[in-house]
């Protein structure tokens, strides 16, 4: 089985880290982390669980990871967050992947299972939620800018069946503490790239409700799909009104 390195960026995620990275221990054989600016003991855990850590001023997600990338001394990557864990089943399917005669594809997308306030949510628009997070180091690397990042693949790609496991936000304290942080990137990255504040875009806040809520069936998971519909779609109308508040700061 070829070397595995597991790659990572973090800051605050005392609490997260652990359980990631031990659902890929044995599997990949090296650790590397990138830290910007934890003030708890993210730093001091992933070193006591062998993890190589670099720190580095955030500047955005794709260019934060591209650096955990460059990091790595291994041919392989596993891309994780700290909220994140290999299912026993997708352990078990990555092994085989690379005991039986190795991989036919440069990178392979996940499929990922979701939870939020403690229960999964298959409906809303996340039940066929999947990423590219286990990739050839040099055929792939990260884009995207501040937020909502993606991979891209110099190379063939192929699919996992089994999934992450993602506890995304156990609680609304934690949901919200991070709603502000990636509402402000989300309004600069629209902003530097020319896009301008729409009064409708920002009044679509039914529709984007409706459109989780009762088209994407997230009724169906009860009233944690309630919930996620309902500030699904408030992250929209903030991340507008903050691209309005960025327009009017530049137009003074």
């Amino acid at each position: 089985m070829p070397p595995i390195t597991l790659a990572m960026i973090a800051r605050n995620e005392a609490h997260d880290l652990p359980g990631c990275v031990e659902s890929a221990r044995g599997l990949a054989e090296e650790i590397v982390l990138v830290d910007s600016g934890s003030s708890d003991e993210t730093i001091a855990i992933a070193r006591s669980l062998g993890a190589t850590v670099s720190e580095h001023e955030f500047d955005g997600y794709a260019a934060q990871k591209n650096r955990a990338l460059g990091r790595a001394s291994n041919s392989w990557i596993l891309h994780l967050d700290p909220d994140e864990r290999l299912s026993p089943a997708l352990r078990a399917e990555i092994e085989n992947l690379f005991s039986a005669g190795g991989p036919e594809c440069d990178a392979y997308s996940i499929p990922y299972e979701n939870h939020f306030l403690g229960r999964r949510l298959k409906y809303g628009g996340l039940g066929s939620e999947k990423h590219i997070r286990l990739f050839r180091r040099d055929k792939a690397s990260f884009s995207g800018g501040l937020v909502h990042e993606g991979i891209e693949v110099a190379g063939a790609t192929g699919e996992l069946e089994n999934r992450i496991i993602h506890n995304s936000y156990p609680t609304l304290e934690e949901y919200f503490e991070k709603f502000n942080r990636y509402t402000t990137f989300a309004a600069v990255k629209m902003h530097r790239s020319g896009k301008r504040f729409s009064v409708f875009k920002a009044a679509a806040v039914p529709y984007e409700f409706a459109k989780r809520y009762i088209l994407r069936l997230g009724f169906l998971d009860g009233f944690a799909g309630l919930v996620w519909s309902a500030v699904s779609a408030f992250y929209v109308f903030v991340k507008y009104a903050k691209l309005w508040q960025l327009q009017r700061e530049a137009d003074k």
